[in-house]
């Protein structure tokens, strides 16, 4: 989506294009989680600090994250066979994959349904990010300070990973995933490939 206003190019960078909202929400009204194999995967990769996180998300959340950690495996592969070495080690991969399963756990704090995250997220299109996020530091479980928990689940998921003992890779993509590039502190090929890898 583009804009001429800073609030729509901050929109676009928290929230993606039109069609994937679109597709995330449609996929948010069936609940079921991922298939059992799928968890089983992700029980492989996580500490177990992430793995009580990641049961604590919805079954939407845990088939969106798993879908994004899939095609960042693949995106990983392909530039390691292109750049060798990229990636040290494979603790670093598994962080990197950890940050693709986990980079919206945040929103788990919004306590929004899909109705909710919906009109948050159109709002913040509509209006910009920070504008809606100005003055906040609204508290309670009141809709505006839930959905100003929505705008923030960025910061707020890596708090709770690094509280979950996560990697620091796992913990600054949670906190980076809808920032420019010029701010990842992340090797830049890899942020390239976790941000193709959701989508956005």
């Amino acid at each position: 989506m583009k804009g001429d206003g800073p609030g729509s190019r901050v929109a676009a960078e928290g929230f993606g294009s039109l069609s994937h909202l679109a597709r995330r929400f449609l996929g948010s009204l069936w609940p079921g989680g991922p298939s059992a194999a799928g968890e089983a995967w992700v029980a492989s990769l996580l500490r177990p600090g992430e793995l009580a996180l990641w049961q604590l998300l919805p079954g939407p959340d845990r088939r969106h994250g798993l879908a994004v950690a899939r095609r960042a495996l693949e995106g990983l592969e392909a530039l390691e066979a292109r750049q060798p070495g990229l990636v040290p080690d494979p603790e670093a991969r598994r962080a990197l994959l950890a940050g693709a399963l986990l980079h919206d756990c945040g929103k788990l704090l919004a306590d929004l349904g899909p109705l909710g995250r919906s009109a948050v997220t159109a709002l913040a299109v509509l209006q910009g990010r920070e504008r809606l996020l100005e003055g906040s530091g609204a508290a309670g479980r009141g809709w505006r300070a839930r959905a100003e928990r929505y705008l923030r689940h960025d910061q707020l998921g890596s708090a709770l990973l690094a509280a979950a003992g996560a990697a620091p890779w796992t913990v600054r993509w949670a906190r980076e995933h809808h920032l420019p590039k010029d701010r990842w502190s992340l090797p830049a090929p890899l942020g390239e490939v976790l941000k193709a890898a959701d989508d956005d």
